[in-house]
């Protein structure tokens, strides 16, 4: 059962799906809403529900992110972690258990950089610098201080205790519902 509110079809020239908002009676009414919702699935909706990090000590990094001022959910416990973090939920889970699910048979990563980057983005220029500040005395390490950047915004890298990089971000074009949840970028 489809409940994105989006109709889905077909094209004859591409295996992608294109949704049109459901009521559009027909293709002339669905052309008004421009090229559509590319990328619609029945299967595979097109939404980010959960981050979950690898913890090689959950410990540490729950009183980080509880440092930070989140709130961790009541359903957490020594096992695992979760924080619901403006419509997603970023999940903290023991590494070895994580890798035993999704990488069984693959070393575990080593320490360092993985070439992945999570963002906070924040509602005004001046916050970057209040989150980073908030964020370094919860424990983070500096990774790049607040600066402004050439895209036009403002933005500071931290990284939490076992390494994982946050942006700490500003762009004028972020817009955020009253959740947090960002709902456009452009």
């Amino acid at each position: 059962m489809n409940t994105s509110g989006y109709e889905c079809e077909s094209t004859t020239d591409s295996p992608a799906f294109v949704g049109y908002p459901t009521g559009a009676a027909d293709a002339g009414d669905r052309r008004s809403y421009g090229w559509g919702m590319i990328g619609c699935m029945a299967a595979m909706p097109s939404r980010l529900s959960v981050v979950t990090i690898g913890a090689r000590d959950l410990p540490t990094l729950r009183s980080f992110y509880r440092a930070l001022g989140w709130s961790e959910l009541s359903v957490s416990d020594e096992t695992w972690s979760a924080f619901l973090l403006g419509g997603a939920l970023l999940a903290l889970y023991p590494l070895p258990a994580l890798a035993a699910e999704a990488a069984s048979g693959v070393s575990e990563p080593a320490g360092g950089w993985s070439g992945v980057t999570l963002a906070c983005n924040v509602d005004n220029r001046e916050q970057v610098d209040t989150a980073f500040a908030t964020a370094v005395q919860a424990g983070a390490t500096v990774v790049t201080e607040p600066t402004d950047r050439s895209w036009g915004g403002r933005s500071a890298y931290i990284a939490d205790p076992e390494g994982n990089r946050w942006e700490i971000a500003w762009a004028r074009t972020a817009l955020f519902d009253e959740r947090g949840a960002l709902v456009s970028f452009g």
